[in-house]
C-alpha cells in the first residue's frame, strides 16, 4: 500500500515489484472425466444449452409466495417447470435468463393470476413432481410443449394470448401429457 511522502521508509528494504507466477510448460488439455469432446451433443431431450442458466434459479426466488396455486399444487413444482421453460427461452436468444423469461413461463401456465378451472386441473397433473430430479422427462415434456413462437413473444403478448385464446394453452397441456412436443430440442 502506498504511503505519503512524509512517512519514512526503511533504507534496507527493497522496493516491491510485480513478478509473474511460475510458467507452466504444457498447454491445457480437456482431459477431465466429464469433459465434452468436440461439439455440444444434440438430439431429442438434450435441450439447448445457454450461458449461466443457473441464474434462473436465483430469479425464481422472486416469485416465491406470489404464485396462485390450487389445492394439491406445489410451488416448487411450478417454479421448476417455469425455470426449465425460462432457460429454453433464454437460450433461444443466446443469453443468460432474465426475469422476463420466468414471467413468460409462469404466465403461460396461469401461475401469476387466477387460472381457468380447466387449465388449473391440467397443470396440476402436468406439473406434479416436476421439482424432483427423477422427473426430468416430465419437465422436459412441459418445456417441449411450448411452441418457439410463444417463447419469442413479449410477456404482455403472452398474457394477451393466454387470456384471449386459452384453448391453445390446454392444447399445450394435452401435448405435454401425451408426449407430443412442438420443440425439436
Amino acid at each position: 500500500m502506498a504511503a505519503p511522502d512524509y512517512v519514512p521508509k526503511p533504507t534496507d528494504e527493497k522496493p516491491r515489484v510485480y513478478t509473474s507466477p511460475p510458467r507452466r510448460p504444457d498447454s491445457w488439455l480437456a482431459d477431465r472425466p466429464a469433459e465434452i469432446q468436440g461439439l455440444q451433443p444434440e438430439g431429442p431431450g438434450l435441450g439447448v444449452p445457454g450461458p449461466d442458466q443457473g441464474y434462473a434459479l436465483k430469479l425464481a426466488r422472486r416469485f416465491e409466495g406470489q404464485l396462485v396455486l390450487t389445492a394439491g399444487e406445489h410451488e416448487d413444482d411450478a417454479i421448476a417447470g417455469a425455470v426449465a421453460i425460462a432457460t429454453r427461452r433464454a437460450s433461444l436468444y443466446g443469453r443468460s435468463p432474465v426475469i422476463h423469461d420466468l414471467t413468460v413461463a409462469l404466465t403461460i401456465w396461469g401461475f401469476l393470476g387466477e387460472a381457468p378451472a380447466d387449465l388449473a386441473a391440467a397443470r396440476k397433473v402436468l406439473f406434479a413432481g416436476v421439482a424432483n430430479p427423477h422427473h426430468y422427462s416430465e419437465g422436459r415434456a412441459i418445456v417441449d410443449s411450448v411452441p418457439e413462437e410463444w417463447l419469442r413473444m413479449t410477456p404482455d403478448a403472452v398474457a394477451r394470448t393466454v387470456r384471449d385464446e386459452p384453448a391453445q394453452v390446454l392444447a399445450m397441456a394435452a401435448a405435454a401429457s401425451t408426449g407430443e412436443a412442438h420443440a425439436a430440442d
